[in-house]
């Protein structure tokens, strides 16, 4: 069965489909273990600033996530930025990640962006090989500095 995108929130950050954010939590937390206890809230703010999931479905099942915003900066212009895509680990290599991928390209498109971003942790080689084969590059440094 191929994979379905399901639009989780609208362009203004509401829930739009609640029954899929409660499915996504599991297949999200495999990116992101430390989320707190409580999924939904972190998630509602995260909404209200901006982002947005969809997720990739097949049947009754998430078997991937992908969180977004739209950012506008100086040195790129309009960007659809990437904070998360993951797929779950017992559906890898079978056309989930590249079913969001695709989604998120078209989307950046359709809202006319000049560059589809994400930042991947430098221990994820795996999915560093799936970003290059997507045509994506490495064009600068991430510098971060703790501080809370």
């Amino acid at each position: 069965m191929a994979p379905e995108i399901e639009v989780v929130t609208d362009d203004d950050g509401r829930v739009v489909a609640p029954q899929w954010l409660a499915r996504a939590e599991g297949v999200h937390r495999q990116l992101r273990p430390d989320l707190p206890a409580d999924y939904a809230g972190r998630l509602e703010r995260i909404f209200a600033n901006g982002g947005r999931m969809v997720v990739a479905t097949v049947g009754a099942a998430v078997a991937g996530v992908a969180m977004w915003r739209l950012i506008e900066n100086t040195y790129e212009g309009r960007r659809l930025y990437v904070d998360d895509l993951v797929v779950d680990d017992s559906a890898r290599s079978q056309g989930i990640g590249k079913t969001l991928f695709d989604w998120l390209e078209a989307q950046s498109r359709i809202l006319d962006c000049d560059v589809l971003a994400l930042d991947s942790g430098v221990q994820r080689s795996g999915a560093h090989k799936f970003y290059f084969r997507e045509g994506m590059s490495i064009p600068a440094f991430c510098f971060r500095k703790i501080v809370k």
